[in-house]
């Protein structure tokens, strides 16, 4: 009898991610925007916060502050009016008006396009700059690691950590770096579809067969 020969995780994690582009070809970004400033104010709000949740509350914002000069000007306590129910609104308030004024001082009102100056802005960490990168920018430099792809890659086998930095720093080592723009959408669709926190539907799964279903 013949043991099964063991794939290497690289090309695991290939083919798995070309199944995630077959299943979610509409894979995107959830929260709504139009322009590199927009995505940094939604991404800075959706910190423990539902995409959701998010874009209900920022059309009234970018209607009121559609620039990196508007948003300079206005008063912490105006900004915080409108963005109350994200949660942290003092905090998230106080950031992005600081993130404006740099934005305004430093970088003539336009959003950088590197990491190094978008992680020296106010309430902008490595996640919320790869969003950015990413998203208005297709520039990969890293890979957006949330609670469901901290969730997935840890039962996909891919990583045995909680902690987001290390778990980015070998999925960028396993993914090919035209995939890692792509890799946290699909992640996400796949939390939300069907690899729950809770009840993850395996039956119904198209990687039930290779899923080895760590912590289920």
């Amino acid at each position: 009898m013949t043991s099964k020969k063991k794939v290497p995780l690289k090309d695991s994690i290939a083919e798995t991610v070309t199944l995630f582009k077959r299943y979610y070809p509409d894979a995107h970004c959830a929260l709504n925007y139009t322009n590199a400033f927009e995505l940094l104010v939604a991404t800075i709000l959706s910190a423990q916060c539902t995409d959701e949740r998010v874009n209900m509350v920022t059309p009234a914002l970018f209607k009121k502050y559609p620039t990196p000069q508007a948003m300079a000007k206005a008063k912490v306590e105006d900004i915080e009016m409108l963005i109350r129910s994200t949660g942290f609104y003092k905090n998230k308030a106080r950031n992005l008006q600081a993130c404006a004024a740099a934005l305004v001082s430093k970088h003539k009102g336009i959003v950088p396009q590197e990491l190094e100056a978008l992680v020296e802005l106010a309430g902008v960490g490595r996640k919320t700059a790869n969003v950015v990168l990413g998203n208005a920018y297709g520039i990969p430099s890293g890979v957006v690691v949330d609670t469901h792809v901290t969730r997935l890659s840890n039962r996909l086998g891919w990583v045995k950590s909680q902690n987001a930095v290390l778990i980015e720093k070998q999925l960028v080592k396993l993914v090919p770096m035209e995939d890692w723009i792509m890799l946290s959408h699909y992640l996400i669709s796949h939390g939300r579809a069907i690899c729950k926190a809770r009840k993850p539907d395996c039956a119904h799964c198209f990687l039930e067969e290779t899923c080895p279903k760590k912590g289920v």
